[in-house]
């Protein structure tokens, strides 16, 4: 029998702008750096950018898939809120799952989350650089990808109310984008928009081009792997939380609006594009679908205006990812299951190693993508890609031994409860568990059985190296002993 190691120190937060350097975060978010966040989370620059595909493999079903896809995640985000509100740290989930699962379990999803958000800075950061570089084009692509690296890490590096305040407004550019297009999209639908006169706009287009399920009800299935991983992100206000005035408020109210948000932001506008124009149209796939369906009311520079708006979405997710593996990075080093300078922080609260790693390791990513793009990078691109759905399955079976150890311990501390636990528990591992399944069946170069094949792969090495330390540090405490 083998006896577990004691457990690290937590991760700590302070709200003393004096405190001493390594004693842990501060408490720099303010409430609508935390509302804004937890807003934005939910507004990848998936949503503009790959929405297009989506409309083009379902049609008008496309709304099923998004509809499944956003019930998946108000179900996690809900046994998130469940755990986060009773405890919220910056490890979050890998937090819990140590608790819950055990060190192997923590060790395992904080690294493979790391590693994600790690590619994702490589993915934007080339994506916003193709962006500046059409505008400015004496400027070539890897500078600009440089140099958007550069800013945000010095605003991360400077305090944690510098990155809610950069995230409060990119997110709020975001927000007020989607919220107009919505409002301009009605009255056009309805016929009530001064000053355009589209032929193509009405609630018909639901049905008249084939039907709701003009490719068949099969492809709503495409549809959800074409979409899900636009909704990464939404779990990382329970991150930021932990340095938030007042983190148990935070998270049950970000936790509380993640339906709306879903259903408005998601729901609301692909339903606006599909009724502004036919489903097959070819400007969908060609141009976009929010370029197209502006271009389809003849508002002038639909496109450079998507363009911004779309370069806001990879700064905001830039800022977010880097802030995001950071913290991982940090809580990793707090457990003792990272280098211990990743644990340490600077007079601002800021855990500066932490952030300097992931930038470096994003630069690595970044010159692979130049480098190699149809090799080394594209491993990493796949090897990446099925993670999301792991981190959501450890959400769930961490939250089930979660529950009844808070029950026991401090049962007034379960302010956010999970619907109808367990079943709703279960039944959300069973549809994650399906779609994973159901990535096998896609057998293109690049889709989804590479992806579910070599994140698996690389899952279980890391699951490997977390479950040979524990017993080898099981082994030097006996011996100590």
């Amino acid at each position: 029998m083998t006896t577990r190691p004691p457990a690290p120190a937590p991760d700590t937060v302070t709200t003393t702008e004096s405190t001493p350097s390594g004693s842990g975060l501060q408490a720099g978010l303010k409430n609508r750096h935390l509302s804004m966040i937890a807003i934005g989370g939910v507004i990848g620059a998936g949503l503009f950018v790959g929405s297009g595909s989506g409309i083009a493999a379902a049609g008008p079903g496309i709304l099923v898939s998004y509809a499944l896809v956003g019930a998946l995640v108000v179900l996690v985000m809900r046994m998130l809120g469940e755990m986060a509100a009773a405890n919220p740290t910056s490890g979050s989930f890998s937090a819990y799952a140590d608790r819950a699962l055990g060190r192997w379990a923590g060790f395992s999803i904080g690294w493979l989350y790391w590693f994600f958000w790690v590619v994702v800075l490589a993915v934007e950061a080339t994506a916003g650089a193709k962006i500046l570089e059409g505008w400015i084009p004496g400027v070539p692509q890897w500078a600009w990808a440089l140099i958007v690296m550069i800013v945000l890490t010095v605003s991360n590096l400077a305090s944690v109310a510098s990155y809610g305040e950069f995230e409060f407004w990119f997110a709020g550019i975001k927000v007020v984008a989607i919220a107009a297009f919505i409002g301009v999209g009605l009255l056009a639908v309805f016929g009530i928009l001064p000053g355009t006169h589209s032929d193509t706009a009405g609630l018909s287009n639901l049905t008249a081009h084939g039907g709701f399920l003009p490719n068949g009800p099969g492809k709503i299935l495409t549809g959800v792997l074409m979409v899900v991983f636009s909704f990464m992100g939404s779990e990382i206000v329970t991150l930021a939380a932990g340095e938030s005035e007042d983190p148990q408020r935070a998270v049950t109210k970000a936790t509380n609006s993640v339906i709306w948000r879903i259903g408005v932001f998601y729901l609301g506008s692909i339903f606006i594009v599909l009724t502004l124009l036919p489903w097959n149209s070819p400007a969908i796939t060609k141009d976009g679908s929010y370029v197209a369906a502006l271009d389809s009311l003849g508002i002038a520079h639909a496109g450079q205006v998507m363009n911004f708006i779309v370069l806001t979405s990879v700064l905001s997710c830039l800022n977010s990812g880097l802030y995001t593996a950071s913290r991982m990075a940090f809580s990793l080093g707090r457990r003792g299951d990272a280098p211990a300078a990743f644990g340490q922080t600077k007079r601002q609260g800021v855990p500066q190693t932490a952030i300097l790693a992931s930038v470096v390791f994003g630069f690595v990513a970044v010159f692979f993508n130049y480098a190699w793009p149809d090799t080394v990078f594209l491993f990493l691109l796949n090897s990446s890609g099925a993670i999301a759905l792991f981190v959501w399955l450890v959400i769930c079976f961490s939250q089930l031994r979660m529950r009844r150890i808070i029950q026991a311990e401090a049962p007034e501390k379960l302010v956010v409860r999970m619907w109808l636990f367990p079943y709703l528990t279960w039944a959300t591992i069973a549809l994650i568990v399906f779609v994973l399944g159901y990535m096998l069946t896609d057998t293109a170069s690049g889709g989804g059985r590479d992806q579910v094949v070599l994140s698996t792969a690389v899952a279980l090495g890391v699951v490997g190296i977390a479950v040979l330390r524990q017993r080898l540090t099981a082994k030097r405490a006996i011996s100590a002993a």
